[in-house]
């Protein structure tokens, strides 16, 4: 046996995890999806497995959990081993076995993971049912009810009966993490688990995954696209490219020195902390302003007030105030519940605002009727979060561009030609007229969405959480596009988001909000370079890797915000 072959029968025995020259095909094409995938993880270690959509992460988790679908993926080479036991020619049983009691995973969505039929106490206890069969019923709930407190839940009695769909994302997601570490696993797959999350409870997850580690001496593989997450957490990380791991290496390393191209390019397009500039504009016309802006949920029917009913309102958004002028974006912040969607849709008047006024070129539109309303509608256009469920998937790519125009009185032809320029203006050819959604990635899709957009020839964009569902690079390429279409035609953008890294690249202004109201409003170099307001600089504190400069493979001198001098509000 060669020195190589000895390396890696060693580093074999020693791995909770190793894979080796892993090959996954789709059936019937045979087309390969994974290419000679081979990466070992120790006992104890974190690894990140990091790549954009379509690297293969995920099949490379679900091969090792044995829930590759069947009959349109297929293992056609290579190993897997769990602390020496082969994965790959375990039988259904076999792998039953091993699931939760040796190995567990964590998905990215714990709303659809969870069962909505059962209270979640039910669900994390069935994991004791189906592997400790000696377990009493009242041993099980004790069991549950200390896992939930170990995942720092509060009042664990009620959460244990609890509903999924009463619990917050974050809640959620704790009660995903109970489950799979109920039975203290030696390796946990986490695939995405804070993608969905905001920054804070995000933070709060990382954390409280690390000290469970510590606590049960887990090995983790953790799945994202996230560079700031990789840098807070990892030990080592494993890019992906196509199918093919392109670099392995020690995070510090991978950070300072990264040996790729493809790795060197996902640093890069993460977008930094810091503010830009702001920029000056000749046009200092005011295009969209909100006065005094209210919505409250939960009035009560005519019924409800005729048997005397108490009302039980719940306020969204209270006082909102802001100016946007022409080409300066706005951008509103703030974890979710804060009522930055509120005051967007009220913007948009796809609900009505309770209170207030929302003037679009000075015309006062909050309280309009549905005729008086459509002139003004063709001035302020929206940019949805999910560009695979904003396109029509039976619509073609031109007819769902000329369709706003043609219903405010455009010809076909003229409507085309003009569709066909904005197609060219977002970087598309123009035979994407003639193609449909589902022939494009999400990045060209989001640009899709722009340039209908932009077929209105609106005064206002409002983007609410426009690229927050992007790779990382894409990411960046529709920044980019976004500020390039402010420059050329003027055009105001008042830009939704939770990302802080995002806010500070392309907002000239912050708004931020927490629990309706907003508590920090100014210059983006001022809100985001120095916040006044401690929820803002909480914020900031739970960016994840905020001590890196990524674009420069190497730390900064100086955090954005210093750690000593924050204080945690819980309210405005």
């Amino acid at each position: 046996m060669n020195a190589m072959a000895m390396g890696l029968e060693s580093a074999a025995t020693s791995s909770v995890l190793d894979i080796r020259d892993l090959e996954v095909v789709a059936q019937p094409a045979g087309q390969r999806i994974l290419k000679g995938v081979s990466f070992s993880i120790a006992p104890g270690e974190t690894l990140c497995l990091v790549g954009e959509s379509g690297s293969g992460k995920s099949v490379t988790s679900l091969t090792v959990m044995g829930l590759l679908p069947k009959g349109s993926l297929t293992v056609s080479g290579g190993s897997a081993t769990l602390e020496g036991d082969s994965l790959l020619d375990a039988g259904p049983a076999r792998m039953r076995a091993l699931r939760a009691s040796r190995m567990a995973m964590i998905f990215q969505e714990p709303m659809t993971a969870l069962n909505p039929l059962m209270r979640v106490g039910e669900q994390i206890e069935e994991v004791l049912v189906m592997h400790r069969h000696k377990l009493g019923a009242a041993e099980r709930r004790q069991r549950v009810l200390e896992m939930l407190d170990q995942v720092q839940l509060p009042d664990i009695e009620r959460i244990y009966a609890s509903w999924p769909h009463q619990l917050s994302g974050g809640q959620r997601q704790r009660i995903m993490i109970a489950m799979a570490l109920i039975l203290e696993p030696k390796l946990l797959i986490a695939d995405e688990p804070t993608t969905a999350l905001d920054v804070t409870t995000q933070q709060q997850i990382l954390k409280l995954i690390k000290e469970l580690q510590e606590r049960h001496g887990t090995s983790v593989l953790f799945i994202t696209h996230d560079m700031g997450v990789v840098a807070d957490i990892a030990d080592r990380v494993c890019v992906m490219r196509h199918g093919e791991v392109v670099e392995t290496q020690p995070i510090e390393d991978l950070l300072r020195r990264p040996r790729t191209g493809y790795t060197r390019q996902l640093l890069t397009a993460v977008p930094s902390l810091r503010p830009r500039a702001s920029r000056e504009v000749t046009d200092r016309e005011i295009v969209l302003e909100a006065i005094e802006l209210e919505k409250r949920y939960g009035e009560r029917s005519r019924w409800q007030r005729f048997v005397g009913k108490a009302s039980q309102q719940t306020l969204a958004a209270s006082d909102i105030n802001f100016a946007l002028t022409r080409g300066r974006t706005l951008g509103i912040v703030g974890e979710s519940g804060s009522g930055k969607s509120t005051v967007a849709r009220c913007v948009m008047r796809m609900i009505e605002p309770t209170a207030g006024g929302v003037r679009v070129l000075g015309k006062d539109i909050a309280g309009l009727g549905r005729a008086a309303l459509k002139p003004h509608r063709k001035r302020i256009q929206m940019i949805f979060q999910d560009p695979f469920r904003s396109l029509n998937p039976r619509l073609s790519i031109g007819t769902s561009l000329i369709e706003g125009p043609v219903n405010y009185g455009a010809s076909k032809e003229s409507a085309m030609a003009h569709a066909r320029e904005l197609l060219e203006l977002v970087g598309l050819p123009g035979d994407a007229l003639d193609r449909y959604p589902h022939q494009f990635s999400g990045g060209q899709r989001q640009r899709i969405a722009i340039a209908r957009a932009l077929a209105m020839e609106p005064d206002v964009l409002v983007a609410d959480e426009a690229v927050s569902a992007l790779d990382v690079s894409v990411q960046a390429q529709v920044l980019g596009l976004l500020d390039d279409i402010q420059r050329r035609l003027g055009v105001a953008v008042l830009f939704i988001t939770h990302d802080l890294r995002v806010a500070a690249q392309i907002c000239d202004e912050v708004m931020v909000m927490q629990k309706g109201v907003v508590v920090e409003y100014g210059p983006a170099e001022r809100v985001l370079g120095s916040p006044a307001h401690p929820y803002t600089r909480s914020l900031m504190l739970a960016a994840p890797g905020r001590h890196w400069d990524f674009a420069a493979f190497r730390p900064l001198a100086d955090a954005p915000i210093d750690d000593a001098s924050v204080v945690v509000s819980s309210g405005p």
